[in-house]
């Protein structure tokens, strides 16, 4: 390769990364923090409405069942009208329930307002993985998925501490502090979906911010992957939904995701659980430190994988660290051991993202990759809500937390022998490779 190509790659490549990464890293911690804020007004909200912890579990889990049924059908109109238009609407839509959530009276409007939250996010991070797809080479999309989902973890480390200090500290006119922390954090996805329009870009033949040599350059690219691809096995919409590689990897997603959102949910009532004099705020600043650690872990892990060009051990090995710390979690009764293990569990539920989401790539692209993508988010965040739901059935049950986090451990364990059962072997930068060979190859 000549000096002037590597020096437009890089360039260009340096380009997206700069104009891609940071916006949607931002509308993610928006997203995900709207999601999952709903664990910390429980420190206040469940004891205020006369909450169980079952019920609760209930209410956390039921925003999946409308992210399902959404999903994808929400992806395969961001596939036609383009991410600009469809993520605006999105958030627009998500910020506007979130912000109704204030002033819910019972378990049955949060039942109703969290489905309809559901509904209104739905086709949220399927889109936006897909749209790395179209800005992003294979070699490079582990990373830029990574980078994306750190906003999991800095979602946490802002939210935790902030949505903890708003409940502490704001009861404006009257209203509890969990009810103007929906208010406040409800906000700012309404006005960021109005930046999104103006600020997204759909396609890399749109982008003005790229010189005509980078544009052309980048279109061949990912035209060339593209073919590629398509070379090796096109699938229609109906094949993919059929597809037992796509089904795999959402049964995989839906075993790691009952983790996720089981730790997720779930972890600012562990915490509190340490002490009784522990404040909210406190609670938040603890909470803060396994998002930090997965965080971190999270991006150095992408990484490896790209220089490597693994997928399967990258992706197969995380998850059984993620349940040595929910099982260690469960044993230990030492509050700082916890924190210890709550941490090792973060990392290894977080690692696992970045070379997952590489994955469906390597054999689906355009209209099928859209299908496939939100086919797999959606089973997946089923398990969104199975985790919740068992940790509260299973605490109002025993009366304790370990037989939640044991369970939230064994589900990892099955991501993982999943992944290890994909035959085919994955790399990063063989973008031809399908995942694993099917009957015409």
């Amino acid at each position: 390769m000549n000096q002037s190509i590597v020096t437009i790659e890089e360039r260009t490549t340096k380009k997206v990364f700069r104009r891609i990464i940071p916006f949607i890293f931002l509308l993610y911690i928006v997203a995900f923090l709207d999601r999952v804020n709903l664990g910390y007004a429980a420190l206040d909200m469940n004891k205020d409405l006369a909450i169980a912890s079952s019920t609760f579990g209930l209410i956390s889990g039921i925003f999946f069942f409308g992210y399902f049924l959404f999903e994808i059908p929400s992806n395969i109109l961001l596939h036609k009208v383009g991410a600009r238009k469809w993520i605006a609407r999105i958030m627009v839509s998500w910020g506007i329930v979130v912000i109704l959530t204030a002033w819910a009276q019972s378990a049955t409007h949060l039942y109703i307002l969290r489905f309809l939250l559901g509904v209104a996010e739905a086709g949220f991070f399927p889109g936006v993985i897909l749209y790395i797809t179209y800005w992003f080479r294979a070699k490079e999309q582990a990373r830029a998925f990574a980078l994306f989902m750190t906003a999991l973890a800095a979602s946490n480390i802002i939210g935790a501490p902030l949505s903890t200090w708003i409940m502490d500290n704001i009861s404006w006119a009257g209203m509890q502090g969990w009810r103007w922390m929906f208010i406040l954090e409800g906000i700012p996805a309404v006005i960021i979906g109005i930046v999104t329009y103006y600020y997204l870009t759909d396609r890399p033949q749109e982008a003005k911010w790229l010189t005509k040599e980078e544009k052309e350059w980048l279109i061949q690219e990912i035209r060339y992957e593209n073919e590629q691809k398509e070379g090796s096995k096109h699938y229609s919409a109906r094949q993919v939904l059929s597809n037992p590689h796509v089904w795999r990897l959402s049964f995989i997603y839906l075993t790691l995701v009952i983790g996720l959102y089981g730790i997720g949910f779930w972890m600012p009532t562990i915490i509190k659980s340490f002490s009784s004099i522990l404040t909210n705020t406190q609670v938040g600043l603890i909470t803060m430190i396994p998002y930090i650690a997965g965080g971190i872990c999270m991006i150095l892990w992408a990484r490896r994988s790209d220089r490597s060009g693994e997928r399967k051990m990258h992706t197969a090995l995380p998850p059984l660290l993620g349940a040595v710390g929910l099982i260690g979690a469960g044993i230990t009764t030492n509050p700082y051991l916890s924190v210890v293990m709550m941490s090792i569990a973060t990392i290894g539920i977080y690692s696992f993202f970045g070379p997952f989401w590489s994955l469906p790539a390597f054999f689906l692209t355009g209209a099928s990759a859209a299908v496939g993508i939100a086919l797999i988010n959606s089973i997946g965040n089923l398990g969104g809500f199975v985790g919740p739901y068992m940790i509260g059935y299973l605490n109002d049950l025993t009366g304790n937390m370990e037989a939640g986090l044991y369970f939230l451990g064994f589900s990892l364990i099955i991501t993982s022998l999943l992944v290890f059962s994909i035959k085919k072997q994955i790399s990063a930068v063989k973008t031809d490779a399908p995942l694993v060979k099917t009957k015409s190859s």
